[in-house]
């Protein structure tokens, strides 16, 4: 009787996609200043394959992954509400523009620090007070950080605050371009992350 060949066994290995948190103002001047830009970073963002994480919210963050969406890509976002009644009553925010809401039940400073330890880098964009909250969660938990440089608000304060903190600069990337910054992010967490394939890996 003939031996039935055997199958050769494949191994499917699971490639996680990254995810990248941007990170900006809800509302006020820094729209006009970086809108035009955040909207190119979040297509970018899209465009490399990877995830968009925002913070469910208006501004910079929509216009982000208004960017992506445009670019067939997946944003999801992290809600400071329990609920999605909730995220549209009280907090007053938009559900437009994302894959996936996950409604932290956190606040603001608790969905932070979801948003941000779900990702595995945040870009900060012209922001305030919230947006460097998420900056120093990113900074203490040493992220990928990626600087949209000459963008307005808090970026404009980050190096000042580093050399007042005598840290040191940890895994920081300043950059003009947002084509070039998220690049330049994506290189850093496949060197800083070496379990993430490159893109010839991939392949």
């Amino acid at each position: 009787m003939p031996r039935s060949k055997k199958t050769k066994r494949t191994s499917h290995r699971f490639v996680p996609k990254l995810k990248i948190c941007v990170s900006g103002a809800a509302q006020g001047e820094c729209l006009d200043i970086a809108g035009a830009k955040v909207i190119k970073l979040g297509r970018h963002i899209a465009k490399v394959g990877a995830i968009l994480t925002h913070g469910a919210t208006t501004g910079m963050p929509l216009l982000a992954a208004q960017g992506c969406k445009s670019a067939g890509g997946t944003c999801i976002g992290f809600s400071p509400a329990a609920t999605s009644l909730e995220h549209t009553r009280k907090y007053q925010l938009p559900l437009e523009y994302s894959d996936v809401i996950i409604f932290t039940g956190s606040g603001y400073a608790g969905r932070n620090l979801l948003l941000t330890r779900a990702s595995d880098a945040v870009i900060i964009v012209c922001g305030r007070i919230g947006t460097l909250n998420e900056f120093t969660i990113a900074f203490e938990d040493k992220k990928v950080i990626g600087i949209l440089d000459s963008s307005g608000g808090i970026t404009e304060e980050i190096k000042h605050i580093l050399k007042a903190a005598k840290r040191g600069h940890g895994h920081i990337i300043f950059e003009k371009d947002p084509i070039r910054l998220v690049d330049k992010v994506l290189l850093e967490i496949r060197r800083y992350h070496n379990h993430y394939p490159s893109d010839d890996q991939e392949r």
